[in-house]
């Protein structure tokens, strides 16, 4: 609690702005005056089965990871580089250049016990390869950035639609009192391509949005007043909105919007003592912070963040996203996205997250924490086995490719060390077992001990879900 010995006077004016950009100070007196600050449950429903995961963590890369220099190895690619692709139809890609076949960046090996082939792209992940269940068939339905990651995150193509986040928050509630259900971890260069729309609790209440965390000292925005308050002034502002809430429900009864929007405070009061403990590291240990590659160029942003994550999965917060990249198109580039040059791009990126993915799983496999967390390697599409160039020569980048693509999952209730589903020798198309982003949410959600077809929300005449009326669940990657 910041003090003020002299109290300060407002206007009129500073009163209402300091009532709307400080919301947590404005119900840091429910602290104050001894009020039972528990959150309600969130909803009646009841999960079908016993989850097998409590918790997520997903790292959402931003941009389009090339399955074929990473978790898709093709050797037919090298036998056919530099020739051009034998395609039965029309490439349906973003910029319409079909260039010669092209072969990977990186080598390929056998990793762990399992054989499970991963790329040098990764190789900290890929020493962690026993964990990994990867899932070598993705499809999605556009090969447009936006509308990919809308579907990546919410199963829609379009903005306004409940985020799988949201979804598990709405339907699981909270664990910890003190902190959001669903916690946003950005890039240190930018929001990605969307913005919060990637986090949004669409038509769901509003207590289920993401809740976004950023760097320094003040990581959620508005939390704390703009200026120092008293003790006194706090107590006396705090009785003023009271009196002025308790007239407006006698004229108008309580309805959700200001039900949510007074747990919201509520929540934000208790924020203002957990946030700061939570996302202070300077507890870690060197061992702890060295492994996750903080202080250390490139990995120290993304370090921080996947350390954070296990702290407030640790403190209770259910749901954790860590985006990898920033807006599409900003310059330098900041995100996956390598129509140029695949080498330089992903293996820049790769630089910047491979060391503090593979700590974090790491350290929530010494921790006993894998046991009930999911561990979520997300993009938005894969890229082309073919290069993004003129024909007849071999361009360093490869275009967007929606009908094949890989991700990978950990953890809790999964079979570790294996690769489900195929693409075609050249990853081009998926030839077995495709899945797409409603199978992908339907078996998250499973494995959270939800059923994805009970899990709704009544919304403009419509029982809304997260799979919308599609989603298998892919029963042959669980334990």
């Amino acid at each position: 609690m910041m003090m003020n010995p002299q109290p300060t006077e407002f206007s009129r004016r500073e009163f209402f702005n300091w009532g709307v950009r400080g919301i947590g100070a404005t119900a840091f007196a429910h602290l104050l005056l001894q009020e039972s600050a528990r959150s309600a449950p969130s909803t009646s429903f009841q999960p079908h089965s016993a989850p097998r995961a409590k918790k997520v963590v997903q790292i959402c890369l931003v941009g389009g990871l090339s399955h074929l220099d990473s978790f898709d190895h093709k050797p037919e690619l090298e036998k056919l580089h530099g020739k051009e692709a034998q395609l039965s139809e029309k490439p349906d890609i973003f910029f319409g250049q079909v260039g010669p076949l092209r072969q990977a960046d990186w080598e390929f090996k056998a990793r762990g016990q399992s054989g499970l082939v991963i790329s040098e792209m990764f190789p900290h992940i890929a020493a962690q390869a026993d964990k990994l269940t990867v899932i070598r068939s993705m499809v999605t339905q556009s090969a447009n950035h936006t509308p990919a990651l809308f579907f990546e995150n919410s199963g829609f193509e379009f903005n306004g639609f409940p985020t799988m986040g949201s979804w598990l928050a709405y339907g699981l509630g909270a664990e910890s009192d003190s902190l959001p259900s669903y916690v946003v971890l950005p890039d240190g260069r930018g929001d990605p391509n969307g913005g919060s729309a990637n986090w949004t609790n669409g038509f769901l209440p509003s207590q289920f949005q993401g809740v976004r965390f950023g760097g320094g000292e003040r990581p959620v925005r508005d939390l704390f007043p703009a200026k120092p308050i008293s003790n006194e002034q706090e107590m006396i502002t705090r009785e003023i909105l009271g009196r002025l809430n308790q007239k407006h429900q006698q004229r108008t009864g309580l309805d959700d919007l200001i039900a949510a929007r007074m747990r919201s405070y509520e929540l934000a009061a208790r924020m203002q003592l957990s946030v700061p403990e939570v996302t202070d590291l300077k507890g870690e240990d060197a061992t702890t912070l060295e492994m996750y590659g903080i202080g250390q160029d490139p990995t120290d942003d993304c370090g921080k963040r996947c350390l954070l994550a296990r702290r407030l999965l640790e403190s209770g917060v259910r749901f954790v996203q860590v985006f990898s990249g920033g807006p599409i198109g900003g310059s330098p580039r900041a995100s996956w996205d390598a129509h140029e040059n695949v080498k330089e791009n992903h293996g820049a990126e790769a630089a910047r997250i491979d060391k503090p993915v593979a700590a974090l799983l790491a350290d929530l496999g010494r921790r006993g924490m894998l046991e009930e967390t999911l561990v979520l390697f997300t993009t938005e599409f894969g890229r082309t086995p073919f290069a993004q160039s003129a024909k007849g020569k071999v361009g360093p980048g490869r275009d967007h490719n929606k009908g094949g693509f890989s991700v990978w999952m950990a953890g809790a209730g999964l079979r570790p060390g294996i690769a489900y589903g195929a693409t075609d020798e050249i990853g081009w198309r998926t030839t077995e077992n495709p899945v797409s982003w409603h199978d992908f949410h339907a078996t998250v959600l499973h494995l959270m001990g939800i059923d994805h077809e009970s899990l709704t929300y009544y919304h403009n005449g419509i029982e809304r879900r997260l799979t919308n009326v599609h989603g298998n669940v892919v029963r042959d990657i669980l334990a």
